[in-house]
């Protein structure tokens, strides 16, 4: 079929908003549940997401500028006015990028080169991206960022070079990044699995961030596997991604109110993949 042809024929569904269920067609809906009561805010996720997908270090006078790359942030605060800081400590937020269901990022790029997959990801073609940085813009969670030199230049000297993860580029300024849920391990587990005639098991692979957390706050799986331990975790927190007419949530409606579970900045209607659990916090007697 020609792209005319499909275009034509299918213009009815490619139409279809968001307030629709929108126009997808989902073999996984890979998706998080971090659990904040657990997060100890040590950065190993993102120092294993630096290891793993190439971040280059853009050094402190280039850090100070903004033009950090790091795809997995932490980010700290301090919530309970009432204690004393830093004695009492802060709390802590994982933030990457949301995958969302609805991205402000994909329909505004002039060249297409962030496109939605038919794994629910928010994918990144760099070698299409001319850095217009509109997605960039239009992203409420500012979890992409900009290649504004050639990192790759003078980030990895001989012999810290060797230490590339081969299963994916290292980008040349110019181009927009953005945390990928480690899409190569996706990818591999998909063929290893294709291969083997069978269907991704849950627990076969996970992100690199997850791996590495030492206090096993964050959990990665299939939102539409309904025996995966992140869709249990959802499930278990009332939060969910559809209202009873099948249509994208932008808010949440729980029996019990008191369940930890919520996502970021859901009521821009984004219908972001990552659930957070909020902190369980000491209330005097």
């Amino acid at each position: 079929m020609s792209s005319l042809q499909n275009l034509i024929n299918n213009w009815s569904q490619y139409r279809k908003g968001i307030e629709e269920g929108g126009f997808h067609h989902y073999e996984h809906r890979w998706g998080m549940a971090i659990d904040l009561n657990a997060c100890i805010g040590c950065n190993a996720c993102s120092t294993a997401c630096y290891a793993e997908n190439n971040l280059a270090v853009v050094g402190p006078e280039r850090f100070a500028k903004g033009h950090f790359m790091h795809w997995m942030r932490v980010e700290r605060y301090w919530d309970q006015p009432e204690k004393e800081f830093p004695e009492q400590g802060a709390s802590f937020l994982p933030m990457m990028c949301q995958q969302c269901g609805a991205a402000p990022c994909e329909p505004v790029c002039p060249v297409v080169a962030t496109y939605h997959t038919p794994d629910g990801l928010n994918a990144q073609v760099y070698n299409r991206c001319i850095g217009s940085r509109y997605c960039n813009n239009n992203c409420p969670y500012r979890v992409r960022y900009f290649n504004f030199w050639s990192y790759y230049e003078s980030s990895w000297p001989e012999p810290l070079n060797m230490q590339l993860n081969p299963d994916l580029t290292v980008r040349d300024k110019g181009v927009m990044e953005k945390c990928t849920f480690c899409v190569q391990r996706i990818r591999t587990a998909k063929d290893k699995a294709k291969m083997e005639n069978r269907k991704v098991k849950d627990g076969e692979f996970t992100t690199a961030c997850a791996q590495a957390c030492p206090t096993n706050a964050i959990h990665f799986g299939d939102l539409m596997d309904p025996e995966s331990q992140v869709t249990k975790l959802w499930a278990t927190h009332q939060v969910s991604r559809v209202d009873e007419q099948g249509r994208p949530r932008h808010e949440q409606d729980k029996q019990n109110p008191e369940l930890r579970g919520y996502r970021v900045l859901e009521e821009l209607n984004t219908d972001p993949s990552v659930m957070y659990l909020e902190r369980v916090r000491e209330t005097l007697a």
